[in-house]
């Protein structure tokens, strides 16, 4: 009687359990855990599912300042910046854009803060005043120089062309470690209206999903 081998099957198994074990690693190594914020940016009942880190520029530019405030100041018009995963591959564009598929209470065509896939999942966040933290209010928490750091509430999103989700089901955005891109000071006069100026910025966006969005 021929007698079969059963190594190869242990061998598959032992394999497979490999598989399985470094399958639940980078499982474990793809969760996003974001940094320690004040009570104003905390997001409860959420949970960050995918983290971008920036590298670009915030971009002002110099007009007179909106009644009833008087004289002269820089207003930031677009971010521009690239958003990478751990590993340096690009995977989000952030700028400025009209909000195309507005949620319920917000106006179609505002122009909200954009991040947008490479396979053109977009999601529109709002910027809140309540939800920033600046160094002047927390030089603790964001260093001199740099722009505020931010909790943005989602106001839209659209799914990629091929129905991909990426932001379908996100919440909110915030932009966190920011460093640079703060305007400059030499908005003073009505000579200066109309001066531009692109400020060098990194920071690192984390995307949430309501806890109970599923």
């Amino acid at each position: 009687m021929m007698c079969i081998s059963t190594r190869p099957t242990y061998l598959m198994a032992a394999l497979l359990g490999l598989g399985l074990t470094a399958a639940g690693q980078a499982a474990n190594a793809a969760q996003v855990i974001p940094p320690n914020v004040p009570n104003q940016l905390e997001i409860p009942g959420n949970t960050a599912f995918l983290v971008g880190h920036a590298t670009g520029t915030q971009n002002y530019v110099c007009l007179p300042a909106k009644p009833p405030a008087t004289g002269f100041a820089y207003v930031l018009f677009t971010p521009e910046a690239t958003l990478f995963d751990d590993h340096g591959k690009q995977i989000i564009t952030h700028y400025f854009s009209p909000n195309l598929n507005p949620d319920q209470g917000e106006i179609k065509g505002t122009i909200r803060a954009t991040w947008q896939t490479s396979d053109t999942s977009i999601v529109w966040a709002k910027a809140d005043p309540a939800r920033t933290a600046t160094h002047q209010s927390d030089p603790g928490f964001v260093e001199d120089g740099a722009v505020g750091r931010l909790t943005l509430p989602r106001v839209g999103a659209q799914d990629g062309p091929r129905g991909e989700e990426t932001f379908h089901d996100a919440s909110f955005v915030q932009r966190l470690n920011t460093h640079g891109g703060l305007a400059p000071t030499d908005c003073t006069s009505l000579a200066d209206v109309g001066k531009v100026s692109f400020r060098p910025y990194t920071a690192d966006y984390f995307f949430y999903t309501a806890d109970d969005a599923n």
